[in-house]
């Protein structure tokens, strides 16, 4: 029987924790299905405002799944795939184009996502789906649920502009 030296002994349970952590990280990671049909990895939840505080037509600005990653929660006022709340009205999206990453603006009248570099244009209420311009994807979609009568985000369906992957 050989002897086990106190080094291998250290490798060996550094490798254990490691991948213990991995396979966790990995089950928090699990796809699930958005309306768009992408899979949305799951991300640390973010509070973003109390539901009784976001009135049809509300915008609110916020960073999702990182510091980086400049969204836009909009309640449509008519129910939207991938939308929470009472009314299915409740939506969020990456801000950066698909096309060059700049940041498109919501025109409320239009309800309509408009790329003001080459004039993609994006529809919330259809899962960020492209309408019209150069960009050849969609927004990514981010998913949301509402959980203590608190909006938040938990995921995100498509690749955020500029990414390899969203995984932080």
């Amino acid at each position: 029987m050989r002897e086990v030296r106190r080094r291998d002994f250290l490798k060996g349970g550094v490798a254990s924790i490691a991948a213990a952590s991995g396979i966790a990280a990995l089950s928090e990671m699990q796809p699930v299905k958005a309306a768009s049909g992408n899979p949305v990895f799951k991300y640390p939840k973010l509070d973003i405002a109390p539901l009784k505080s976001i009135l049809p037509g509300t915008e609110i600005s916020f960073d999702y799944p990182d510091e980086n990653s400049p969204a836009l929660l909009i309640r449509m006022g008519e129910p939207a795939e991938g939308g929470v709340g009472p009314g299915e009205d409740i939506v969020g999206y990456s801000i950066l184009c698909t096309h060059k990453g700049c940041a498109v603006n919501y025109i409320g009248e239009r309800k309509m996502m408009v790329c003001p570099c080459h004039w993609s244009a994006f529809d919330p209420a259809k899962s960020g789906r492209l309408v019209i311009g150069q960009a050849s994807q969609s927004l990514p979609q981010m998913a949301l649920d509402i959980r203590d009568g608190m909006v938040r985000a938990v995921g995100v369906a498509g690749l955020i502009y500029g990414r390899h992957t969203n995984i932080l």
